[in-house]
């Protein structure tokens, strides 16, 4: 693409020059002496004066031209180069539109005329080409994402492939992201959803690269998944409200009391920030009506435990997030490398905990057994759960596009409304139990299965092997 460019510029000099040589030449035709014609008769002569005239006209008439010609090929020169100093938009998930099965091969176009939509589209059965890899054939699969293995027999979730109105979402090539990604850093950064599109990801590239040596190593918040031969890494960071707070521990981060530190973030920013794709999350854990917020460091909250000078305040999820998104905002815009860093954000992942937003009870009455025993997507269209808050997802468009108008590119994974259809696509009771259930709740799934359903994460494959299509399609076309 450089010497495309470079080659661009040498052309477009070449005609600003052979412009300015035409303008030389316009000039001397126009400067140049009239010959003097001697003993001529006065009719010769008046034939002579009008044909110099006339000369004179169509040079000047040249030289208006020659300008134009000039003036055009600078403008041009300015506008390819970039030095209008236009500002980066708060892109959007597009596609150039395509009547076949595009292999996303022409790459992604941001804001040009015959784009689509990726995010806007519906769910079509394909059993012939879904899914793209076997859950039991990825080395790194999670136990919260491996249906199979515990006891989901049904498999049509996985055949699922999303068709966007208009357009073809690119289909996966590993090769082609690791050649991307050759000595580069790919981090996912946010809650365990952030987590479920990352396994999601190793396993896309890990099944359609068995003979490549990769490791996992787990440090921590951190977890970073190595593909040795191209000195790439795919990793997660545990860090479910961006900013710190007492659920920052990647184990034993269920607490009753949620405390976030508002205005820090740089002690979870030095564990990512020499990375060179960035794709953040975070939804789920500011869906409280009260979260506390530290103003000092949880150090000095707790020196001062039982003071009147409380080191925090509380606030509705919707301020708190609010104020962590801010913070978030800011720390890019101070510390991002914006030309060699892509950053993402994930929208908001919906849940199906109330299985009366689809359907109703043979009397009437709504019922409410989740998504146990959902085997088929929400076809209509425009689906919206009550668990999905657009205030959240203003507040992240509004802080994108604050940073676009400060020279910060961030763009908006819209996964949203795609994934609010696939109600059968959750783990549900076909999940590792991480701890031995108590009686109350042995008692409670005897009387209703439902009741230990996980109907927030997903069944892997599935509904984020989407969402890495269309983050992939952004990286292989950057």
């Amino acid at each position: 693409m450089t010497v495309s460019v470079a080659q661009g510029r040498k052309a477009r000099s070449t005609a600003a020059g052979a412009g300015c040589g035409g303008l030389e030449e316009a000039w001397l035709l126009v400067q140049a002496p009239a010959t003097k014609q001697h003993h001529a008769r006065a009719a010769v002569w008046g034939v002579t004066v009008g044909v110099g005239l006339r000369g004179r006209f169509y040079s000047l008439v040249l030289l208006v031209l020659v300008l134009l010609l000039v003036l055009t090929a600078s403008v041009t020169t300015v506008d390819d180069n970039g030095e209008g100093g236009a500002k980066p938009q708060a892109a959007t998930t597009t596609v150039p539109r395509s009547h076949g099965t595009g292999d996303g091969a022409g790459g992604v176009h941001h804001h040009a005329a015959g784009e689509c939509d990726m995010s806007s589209g519906r769910w079509v059965y394909d059993g012939a080409a879904y899914p793209v890899y076997r859950e039991s054939a990825c080395r790194f699969m999670s136990d919260q994402t491996a249906c199979e293995k515990f006891g989901r027999t049904d498999r049509r979730y996985q055949r699922w492939r999303w068709q966007p109105h208009g357009c073809d979402l690119p289909r996966f090539d590993a090769a082609r992201l690791l050649l991307k990604l050759r000595d580069k850093r790919l981090a996912f950064v946010g809650d365990s959803l952030n987590r479920n599109q990352w396994v999601s990801m190793v396993c896309l590239i890990d099944t359609a690269t068995p003979t490549l040596h990769k490791s996992m190593a787990n440090n921590g918040s951190l977890v970073s998944f190595k593909i040795h031969e191209y000195n790439a890494s795919v990793d997660f960071y545990w860090s479910p409200l961006l900013v710190e707070s007492n659920s920052d521990h990647p184990v034993h981060h269920r607490v009753a009391d949620r405390i976030v530190r508002a205005g820090s973030i740089a002690k979870h920013a030095r564990r990512w920030a020499d990375a060179d794709v960035l794709v953040f999350n975070s939804y789920l854990w500011w869906r409280r009506p009260a979260i506390k917020v530290m103003w000092g460091s949880f150090e000095q909250a707790a020196a001062a435990e039982g003071d009147h000078g409380a080191a925090y305040e509380v606030a509705d999820g919707l301020r708190a997030f609010e104020l962590a998104i801010r913070t978030w905002s800011e720390w890019l815009e101070l510390h991002v490398d914006r030309a060699r860093t892509q950053l993402f954000f994930t929208s908001m992942s919906p849940t199906h905990l109330r299985s009366d937003e689809w359907e109703a009870g043979d009397d009437g009455a709504s019922t409410n057994h989740q998504c146990y025993n959902e085997t088929e997507p929400i076809l209509a269209e425009g689906h919206r759960g009550r668990d999905t808050d657009p205030a959240f997802a203003r507040a992240v468009e509004a802080e994108v596009a604050r940073l676009a108008e400060r020279g910060v590119a961030v763009r908006v994974l819209n996964v949203t409304q795609l994934s609010e259809h696939r109600k059968d696509a959750h783990p549900s009771v076909h999940r590792r139990q991480w701890s031995p259930p108590t009686a109350a709740e042995l008692a409670a799934r005897a009387r209703d299965p439902s009741s230990g359903a996980d109907c927030i994460h997903w069944c892997l494959p599935g509904v984020p092997d989407v969402w890495n299509q269309m983050l992939y399609a952004h990286i292989v076309a950057a």
